[in-house]
């Protein structure tokens, strides 16, 4: 299946401007700094990044030009990369970006029956955004946590050790607004062995 970052539909109403706001141009300055003399644009991955952030989860073609203005790099090339990587979003996203591992240690503990319960709860199939705007649910490949699977994502913040019971409780509580525990939800620590909790 597809990311839904990858490819621009046509449906979606493309801002007519971008332009990074002042903490951003701070940030920028600071990032670019990181890297050799004459190669700055080998920040256009932090750079798509911080565009992103600021442009709610997604990378309109104006934020795109503005990386690529930024770096003096070409549209296109910048397109390329944005186009390439699956944590890039080309289209816009629900306020909470639900990335579900579908890889064999998540599989073996359940992600299956969790994404069950993810359809069944914000009402999107793969792929897809909530009528709300509030979910947006993708499958993606090993999130890296395999110790600690089922593991989903949630925006920025891993959430490990997943059961129904408090997967469905977690999507309760963001869409009431709630603070989550972000991690281990049965209080492991790190990669700890199971059988410790």
């Amino acid at each position: 299946m597809k990311h839904p970052g990858l490819i621009n539909k046509s449906s979606v109403i493309q801002p007519k401007v971008f332009n990074w706001n002042e903490e951003n141009s701070k940030q920028i300055e600071n990032i670019i700094k990181k890297y050799p003399k004459g190669r700055k644009q080998s920040a256009v991955l932090p750079l798509l990044d911080l565009a992103q952030k600021q442009n709610k989860g997604w990378l309109s073609n104006k934020a795109i030009e503005q990386v690529a203005e930024t770096l003096e790099m070409s549209f296109i090339r910048v397109m390329e990369i944005a186009t390439f990587y699956s944590m890039l979003n080309l289209n816009p996203i629900g306020k909470n970006f639900i990335q579900i591992c579908r890889t064999t240690p998540c599989w073996l503990r359940g992600s299956d029956d969790l994404k069950n319960i993810i359809i069944e709860f914000t009402g999107c199939k793969p792929g897809e955004t909530s009528s709300d705007n509030l979910f947006t649910f993708v499958e993606v490949e090993c999130l890296g946590a395999c110790c600690n699977a089922p593991v989903i994502q949630i925006n920025e913040n891993y959430y490990e050790d997943l059961t129904k019971d408090n997967l469905l409780q977690i999507l309760k509580d963001l869409k009431n607004n709630k603070e989550i525990n972000k991690g281990s939800q049965i209080g492991r620590t790190g990669s700890e062995p199971y059988s410790m909790k």
